[in-house]
Formats: structure tokens, C-alpha cells, sequence
């Protein structure tokens, strides 16, 4: 039997493996970087909580996977760009949440300041600016 471990879901990235495994990762300003340039893998989601003061500077999108938002508190709207379109999504605090589809640009907009829980799969991520 393994000994439970405790960690902040802020500080931590969580993997959820394909293998069943939940690999705690620690967040570090290269992660994203690495990621999008293929130098770091994963091989399932990454669960992760995010404190959300200002508008995201950059538009991102994840090609491989679609992303699970929900808002734990504060009030955000999500820009989501697809196809062409884009559509303003309002995240309140604690639901209702939104799945992002893969491949769709999207960014957050900050209407009043929160933390927000995302999963997402995050190897391929792509950044672009506002």
C-alpha cells in the first residue's frame, strides 16, 4: 500500500495517466513552453487550479484534446473562436461549467477576479497574442 500525499492543486499540476495514475507535477514558468514544443510529454489530462485576476494576455487552444473549465469562484466570460465565429461564454461561480472543443482558440476574460479549475490536454498547447 502507497502512503496518500496531500499537495495544493494550485502549485501542483495533477496528470490524469491513461494508465490510471494521477502524477503530481510541479509548475514551473518553462511547463507551457515545453509542452508546446513537444521537449516535455504526458500521456493523459492535466487537472490543475488557477487564480484569475486579470484578462489572459494570449489566446491558447490545445489540437489534441478538448479542456473541462469550471469556475470556483469570481465571474468570468470565455472567448471561444471557432470556425470562423466567436462566441462569449459566462462562467459564474460553481456552475455551470464549459468544455472547450479541440483545436478552439479561447482566452478568459476576467469580469470579477476568482479561481478557476481546469483539465486539459495540455501536450500540443498553442499560444497566439490578443
Amino acid at each position: 500500500m502507497t502512503d496518500a500525499t496531500t499537495f495544493d492543486l494550485r502549485k501542483t499540476y495533477v496528470n490524469l495517466g491513461a494508465n490510471g495514475a494521477a502524477e503530481r507535477i510541479e509548475v514551473t514558468e518553462d511547463f507551457w513552453r515545453q509542452l508546446g514544443e513537444g521537449t516535455r510529454r504526458l500521456d493523459g489530462y492535466l487537472m490543475t487550479v488557477s487564480d484569475v485576476r486579470k484578462d489572459m494576455p494570449h489566446w491558447e487552444r490545445h489540437p489534441n484534446g478538448e479542456e473541462v473549465l469550471y469556475l470556483l469562484s469570481g465571474k468570468l466570460d470565455i472567448l471561444i473562436e471557432e470556425a470562423g465565429r466567436e462566441q462569449r461564454v459566462p462562467l459564474r461561480a460553481e456552475g455551470p461549467g464549459v468544455v472547450i472543443p479541440a483545436g478552439a482558440w479561447h482566452r478568459a476574460v476576467v469580469i470579477e477576479p476568482g479561481r478557476l479549475m481546469f483539465i486539459t490536454w495540455g501536450e500540443g498547447t498553442e499560444h497566439r497574442p490578443v
